[in-house]
């Protein structure tokens, strides 16, 4: 069993036994018949996963890594708000007829500011200040601005990215460490997805700067299974689970903005059977 699959049964457990309910409230998702979309939450999760110790991928079913992989560079090195510049279909629901999810993700990444250094967006700032002042408590991305947030299609859910090092007794190098804020997640269908997504940017970064990818914090504001949800993740969290699968970079990318989905190398995932034609909320 992986650490990924642990925590996640953990936590759906959690939710489903003593999570509070939606039901009768005034909620924005509906269902695809026009009926409300309710949840059974838990307020304030938050679940640690140490990528020096393994890759937390779910094997109770499998995650697409470099879908997931694809869309984490859409939105932090191509930093687009289009989804002609998307390999997946996952934003379709939310695009404008150009194409644009309206000024959110990748659009606020690509937002300048001008410092000593010159201009810098959002990413760019973040491996500056790694490479030079590395033990900055400052280095974070954010995408909840709120002065745009009335031309978001939709609101971030995972908004604030906060980059920590440390330097551990006898390792040659740093560790990079990441904090993850989600104000909202579906966790059935958006949960690892997420974990392995900013696994795989602090992957990145982390060896773009020369250090090592060391811990995910994921913090969850609003941790909720939809009610639709309920009796597919009963049935997923019961399955039989496998040892993690190992996932790597192609060490010989060494420039953030040089990464694509051939540089992730994926071995040994075992893993059940996908869950398919998940019902989602909009």
């Amino acid at each position: 069993m992986s650490k990924a699959d642990t925590l996640f049964i953990s936590m759906c457990s959690d939710i489903i036994q003593n999570g509070t309910t939606t039901e009768g409230q005034l909620v924005r998702p509906h269902w695809e018949d026009g009926m409300p979309a309710y949840t059974i939450k838990q307020f304030g999760v938050c679940n640690r996963y140490d990528l020096r110790k393994e890759f937390p991928a779910l094997t109770l079913r499998r995650t697409a890594l470099k879908s997931a992989m694809d869309e984490i560079l859409w939105i932090y090195q191509r930093k687009s708000n289009n989804i002609n510049d998307l390999n997946s279909h996952i934003w379709d629901e939310w695009a404008n007829e150009d194409g644009t999810i309206g000024k959110a993700y990748g659009y606020q990444i690509a937002q300048k500011s001008h410092y000593p250094q010159g201009d810098m967006d959002q990413m760019d700032k973040v491996l500056y200040d790694l490479r030079h002042t590395p033990y900055s408590r400052r280095i974070m991305t954010n995408m909840y601005t709120f002065a745009d947030l009335s031309e978001m299609n939709l609101y971030p859910c995972a908004y604030s990215v906060t980059y920590n090092v440390t330097q551990h007794a006898g390792d040659d190098k740093p560790t990079l460490n990441m904090l993850l804020m989600q104000r909202s997640q579906d966790i059935l269908a958006a949960n690892n997805w997420n974990v392995c997504q900013y696994s795989i940017l602090l992957m990145m970064v982390a060896q773009s700067v020369g250090m090592i990818a060391g811990e995910l914090v994921h913090v969850i504001s609003d941790a909720h299974i939809y009610d639709r949800h309920v009796d597919i993740i009963k049935e997923l969290i019961a399955r039989p689970t496998y040892p993690a699968p190992t996932v790597r970079l192609n060490p010989e990318v060494s420039n953030f903005y040089d990464f694509t989905t051939d540089d992730l190398i994926i071995e040994n995932y075992q893993h059940g059977p996908q869950v398919k034609n998940i019902p989602i909320a909009v």
